[in-house]
């Protein structure tokens, strides 16, 4: 950051800010965009694409700026190039749009975001996303692509999986080896839904569906799946250990995260690949954690002096993420050092399965993220396809066609998959290179 910050003054005093579209107009999408015109020097928000102008000319309302309003590519180029800020309906148009340096998505969607993307990618633009559903995915496909373009694609600071990142690369920068990049959580209940959820997501201005996602646990299995799949890492077992320390109880008194390491020691192995996990009831909250090891005993003593414990694993930890406020640091690190956040290592190593949330018949189709069907959790990549399960990132729109049990698992069989998506395509391609 410090690097970072140094850099993009440069770029403001010599009068060439990074120029960044963004695919999306929700409500990280309002806070980034209020960072980048308020406080990050260096950069300049020349676009907001979004599928209804109204939320992308408020995100520019926020500062008094009016937007001018753009149906075509060559519209949008012609305002990027007089510097006029714009707003589109046409997501492709404004990734594949000329005079920008990188494209922001923060969508939430799968197909629609998997088409955006990919434009950006092609017409040789970094992308930046907060999308963990989209990379939990099909990010190995995405990072190929960007790679073959000559562009970085990555996952964002701020966000709890980017966070998990840079802890891991400084635990491994110390000389320690990271064992378990961890989540903290302080409630996790996986039949969770749009109604149980609604008064808390007026309360914030969110999506109801989405919230719900962050408790029935499919938006933290998607956040471990993307750390699993830039580090190698994998899960202990499926839908991973999770420890909760509130017993049951959201209100109960926090648990240091240093204390909580017993549960997880049983399952470390330090000449393994390590894990990715969470905890419930602990702090600080909500904040993440690496658990490292090291063998040198000298090294250890001086961990020991500084307060760290006597090992043979020690828990470093952020006790925040602040989410959009730190989005603009990931695009001013791919543009201007070419180093992604958080990006897929290769293949993936673990990918978030779909589990019935009730009992589910022929006919109902899963709508959301979050909804009322299914519910996601990480499970290790051998596991998905020996026994042919669905990703959850791949259920939405798709039909039952036979029975499924409640927190049974459902497999491609399972279901009628809508004809003609991209992300199936893209999907297929992923298992075809990698598997």
């Amino acid at each position: 950051m410090i690097i970072v910050d140094s850099a993009l003054a440069k770029r403001q005093a010599e009068g060439r800010p990074i120029r960044v579209g963004m695919i999306g107009a929700g409500f990280q999408a309002s806070g980034i965009a209020l960072q980048i015109m308020t406080a990050t020097q260096g950069m300049e928000l020349c676009a907001v694409a979004n599928r209804h102008l109204a939320p992308a000319i408020a995100l520019y309302g926020q500062v008094g700026v009016e937007p001018v309003r753009c149906d075509t590519q060559a519209q949008l180029e012609s305002a990027i190039a007089a510097g006029r800020p714009a707003v589109t309906e046409d997501a492709q148009a404004l990734a594949r749009a000329d005079g920008l340096d990188a494209i922001i998505e923060v969508t939430g969607s799968i197909e629609f975001a998997a088409h955006a993307v990919l434009a950006a990618l092609e017409s040789g633009k970094h992308v930046v996303q907060m999308n963990a559903e989209l990379d939990g995915t099909i990010g190995p496909i995405l990072k190929q692509r960007a790679d073959a373009a000559g562009v970085v694609y990555s996952f964002s600071d701020g966000d709890q999986p980017g966070v998990q990142m840079n802890q891991y690369r400084f635990v491994a920068g110390l000389g320690l080896k990271p064992v378990l990049c961890g989540n903290i959580k302080g409630l996790h209940d996986p039949y969770r839904n749009p109604t149980t959820q609604e008064s808390f997501a007026k309360r914030w201005g969110q999506k109801a569906a989405m919230v719900a996602s962050f408790a029935d646990g499919t938006k933290i299995s998607f956040e471990q799946a993307i750390v699993a799949n830039g580090t190698g890492m994998r899960v202990a077992r499926r839908g991973m250990l999770g420890p909760d320390f509130s017993g049951g109880d959201p209100g109960a008194p926090l648990v240091p995260i240093e204390e909580t390491l017993a549960a997880f020691e049983p399952h470390l192995d330090p000449t393994g690949p390590g894990l990715v996990d969470y905890v419930v009831g602990a702090r600080p909250g909500p904040g993440i954690f690496v658990l490292g090891t090291l063998d040198n005993p000298r090294q250890r003593h001086y961990l020991e002096l500084y307060k760290l414990g006597k090992g043979p694993y020690y828990c470093f930890y952020t006790p925040y993420h602040l989410c959009h406020f730190e989005v603009p640091n990931s695009v001013a690190r791919a543009v201007l050092f070419n180093d992604a956040v958080l990006t897929p290592k290769g293949g993936p190593t673990v990918g978030v399965i779909a589990l019935a949330k009730k009992h589910l018949q022929p006919g109902e189709v899963i709508e959301d993220f979050g909804g009322y069907e299914v519910y996601g959790v990480a499970e290790n990549m051998d596991a998905v396809r020996r026994d042919n399960l669905l990703p959850v990132g791949l259920a939405l729109g798709c039909t039952l066609v036979r029975p499924v049990a409640k927190d049974t698992p459902l497999t491609f069989d399972d279901v009628s998959v809508p004809p003609g998506r991209l992300v199936d395509a893209l999907y297929a391609e992923q298992e075809h290179l990698f598997a």
